[in-house]
């Protein structure tokens, strides 16, 4: 089971995916008479909330664009992953696809995909509460409760998956450094849960062309062959991707003699 290498990049794809649903946020700053004075896009970037934290403790100045972090800023991690046991497919379902190659036609097949529960955590920070609100109405109208986007799983067997991403819960925490009017960050916190399928590894196998089956009227040792069944396509050169029947061709014997698979041979 184990040791056979593979990745088809599906907890990236999903990461990818999630990113990119709130990379194009942005915050309207006006002036007194409601004109917008400067438009802002939010910067997002794959990094835990405590991390975000840790810097702005070590920035005195939130609107010092002299240092390296400034807001308004969003973030997101995975905050874990859990099997989910109510979207389980039957074990031995496959899915198929038919290649070519210089040897000739191959067949492509992988068993029914895991379901999992992907966890993920968005954080904004801002320097006002206006421009967290900005931010959060944004994002909530579009999930009722789940957002659903479509990934192309596995490119190489045709597979694409609409993944349906939940959001869960939203939290809200207001940080202060010194007096009590000195606002430090407004910082919102929404999880969601991303409902996907994770594959195991493509097996490959070349297009069987015929069947043999030899029958006895007994499994004894010295029991004589009764008949011989050959299965064939019809017609013979059709591929696993072609529109074809079957011909089945029975033979009876009367003599001793075994197939011998080697030498492709009764002897």
């Amino acid at each position: 089971m184990f040791g056979d290498y593979f990745y088809h990049n599906s907890l990236r794809k999903i990461v990818v995916a999630f990113g990119t649903i709130f990379n194009n946020i942005q915050i309207h700053r006006k002036d007194s008479n409601g004109k917008v004075v400067q438009s802002i896009k939010v910067p997002l970037a794959y990094s835990p909330k405590e991390k975000f934290i840790t810097r702005l403790e070590q920035q005195p100045d939130l609107a010092d664009r002299q240092v390296a972090v400034t807001l308004p800023r969003m973030g997101f991690e995975i905050a874990g992953l859990n099997y989910d046991a109510s979207r389980k497919l039957q074990r031995l379902g496959t899915f198929k696809k038919v290649n070519s190659s210089t040897d000739g036609k191959t067949l492509d097949f992988q068993y029914n995909p895991v379901p999992y529960n992907i966890s993920f955590n968005l954080y904004s920070f801002t320097a006002t509460a206006e421009g967290g609100l900005q931010i959060i109405e944004q994002i909530l109208p579009f999930f009722q409760p789940d957002y659903t986007v479509t990934i192309n799983t596995i490119p190489e067997m045709g597979i694409k998956r609409d993944v349906p991403i939940v959001l869960n819960s939203v939290s809200y925490e207001d940080t202060y450094d010194g007096a009590y009017t000195n606002r430090r960050a407004v910082n919102y916190t929404l999880n969601f849960t991303a409902k996907t399928y994770l594959y195991g590894p493509i097996t490959t196998q070349r297009v069987i062309k015929e069947t043999q089956a030899d029958s006895y009227t007994d499994t004894g040792t010295g029991t004589r062959r009764e008949s011989r069944i050959i299965v064939v396509p019809n017609p013979t050169t059709a591929d696993a991707d072609d529109d074809f029947g079957f011909t089945t061709t029975i033979s009876t014997f009367t003599d001793a003699k075994e197939y011998n698979p080697t030498t492709d041979t009764d002897e």
